[in-house]
């Protein structure tokens, strides 16, 4: 599911701090901040957190031990995170995907990631935004916030994972009014699955959706 994680790992445990002609910056042990309007290349730390300014640009943004946070209205290609959480703001543009392992993923909203939103552990929460290539996680509840509009479906997947092992709460899955979730809503392990009656969703695979009216399900 998260192709990258290896990968990231490895390239990231072996940085060494650095400032590249092209506004690379590597870090270990340490956090990195783009300015509010200001411009970077790629951004990788290991144990250190990311913020990313209000309307600035990074080529992307990727941490090991440590959370992320974009300001409203910045650009980025992509978000990676291992053991940390993703907070996106407001009218954000995401020109891949957005990746977590072990964290939480919201978005503001009018963000649009154009790619796949993906994380293992952790809920997810968008409010107004779009998602253009689908949403995957396994452990974590799923919110799809009122006007949100996620294409490509949705896929919870079974949990492997020794170390949850036992584990029975269920995710909630809730789809909120006038959201528009296109393609398949695929369930491979229990969830509770809640839809409001003015929402759009494609066809289920593995779940009963339970209709509610007004702003939220009953808890």
């Amino acid at each position: 599911m998260i192709r990258t994680t290896f990968a990231l790992l490895l390239a990231l445990g072996a940085a060494l701090p650095a400032f590249a002609d092209d506004g690379d910056i590597d870090k270990v042990n340490g956090s990195i901040q783009v300015a509010e309007g200001g411009s970077a290349g790629k951004l990788s730390t290991v144990n250190g957190g990311i913020h990313v300014g209000s309307n600035a640009h990074a080529r992307s943004a990727e941490t090991v031990n440590g959370g992320i946070e974009v300001g409203s209205g910045a650009t980025l290609d992509s978000l990676e995170t291992v053991n940390g959480g993703l907070r996106v703001g407001s009218q954000v543009h995401i020109a891949k995907g957005v990746t977590a392992v072990n964290g939480s993923i919201t978005l503001g909203e009018g963000t649009d990631v154009a790619g796949k939103l993906e994380n293992v552990n952790g809920g997810i929460k968008l409010d107004a935004a779009h998602v253009g290539g689908g949403i995957q996680t396994v452990n974590g509840d799923l919110t799809i916030g009122a006007n949100s509009r996620v294409e490509g479906g949705i896929f919870i997947d079974e949990n492997h994972s020794i170390f949850n092992w036992g584990t029975s709460r269920k995710p909630r899955i809730v789809i909120g009014p006038h959201a528009v979730v296109q393609g398949t809503l695929k369930f491979k392990r229990e969830v509770d699955l809640y839809v409001s009656d003015s929402a759009t969703i494609g066809p289920v695979e593995g779940a009963m959706p339970q209709k509610f009216s007004g702003d939220q399900p009953p808890q």
